[in-house]
């Protein structure tokens, strides 16, 4: 009998389980099938100019899967800092152009998003070559942790959306992270669909990261900025910012850079 009971069990689990994708779709859809509200509206209009920009079917777009990320995801204000729907449809906004045109779990490992009135101190520990260990704080005006959370400052949040045309974008930044943490570590290399993707965007990546080195070693000027010369994963976000800001640029110094994201984003954002 009791074998029976766990035979039950487990069948209705795995029945559960297997149903568990197309119930998350059809709730995700009559989200999206909800009116857009108005004061959510201006928001984009006030906070996001880059909004005003995107053709009008990426701008339906854009505003349902806004409606789906903040029905998912939890805002927990830092430092003294309230959450409210200025915050909240201000970074979801950024984030979700991360997502358009193309299929999406809406960052399935992100599940809460920390923000600081403006630049944040975190804790590091650093050992030298001699085994000395160095403490100190460091301040951050973003972060991507691969255990469920962005932590990002509202100074520099509303300075990104802002200006949209300088190539630093700090939830465009972290939320590229999120999506290269998809696949593991942030290591410039996010989900893609086959070996030879992975193959190419590992040629085109590895060039450019090493013509970017190249540049910064002589003081050649660069679209992307030093920071991204750092590891390979800070190079994907880097490139990520520039390519939805300055892709005029990005296209014109790494053409094969462009083309990857342009691909793996699949948007060209030269043509809005």
């Amino acid at each position: 009998m009791a074998f029976l009971l766990l035979a039950v069990l487990a069948l209705g689990l795995a029945v559960w389980i297997g149903m568990w994708p197309s119930l998350v779709e059809r709730r995700r859809s009559a989200v999206r099938a909800r009116p857009f509200p108005d004061a959510w509206r201006e928001i984009l209009r006030w906070r996001v100019p880059y909004f005003r920009r995107l053709p009008a079917d990426l701008q339906l777009q854009l505003k349902q899967h806004i409606q789906v990320f903040l029905d998912e995801k939890s805002f927990v204000g830092c430092g003294g800092l309230e959450i409210n729907d200025v915050i909240r449809v201000t970074i979801a906004a950024q984030a979700c152009l991360l997502l358009l045109n193309r299929p999406t779990d809406y960052y399935p490992g992100l599940h809460e998003i920390l923000v600081y009135p403006a630049a944040f101190e975190v804790p590091t520990r650093q050992i030298d070559a001699s085994g000395l260990v160095t403490e100190k704080r460091e301040g951050r005006v973003g972060e991507s942790w691969a255990r469920g959370q962005v932590v990002l400052s509202w100074h520099d949040t509303v300075e990104g959306a802002a200006e949209h045309e300088d190539g630093h974008n700090v939830v465009l930044h972290e939320f590229a992270h999120q999506l290269d943490q998809e696949t593991g570590s942030a290591n410039g290399a996010p989900a893609l669909p086959s070996r030879r993707r992975y193959r190419e965007w590992s040629s085109v990546f590895n060039a450019a990261y090493a013509q970017l080195q190249a540049r910064l070693g002589v003081g050649e000027p660069s679209v992307l900025r030093a920071y991204a010369a750092t590891s390979p994963g800070e190079f994907f976000a880097v490139a990520t910012e520039v390519f939805f800001e300055l892709p005029a640029t990005l296209q014109e110094e790494y053409p094969a850079l462009y083309e990857q994201l342009a691909r793996y984003y699949r948007l060209d954002p030269l043509s809005w």
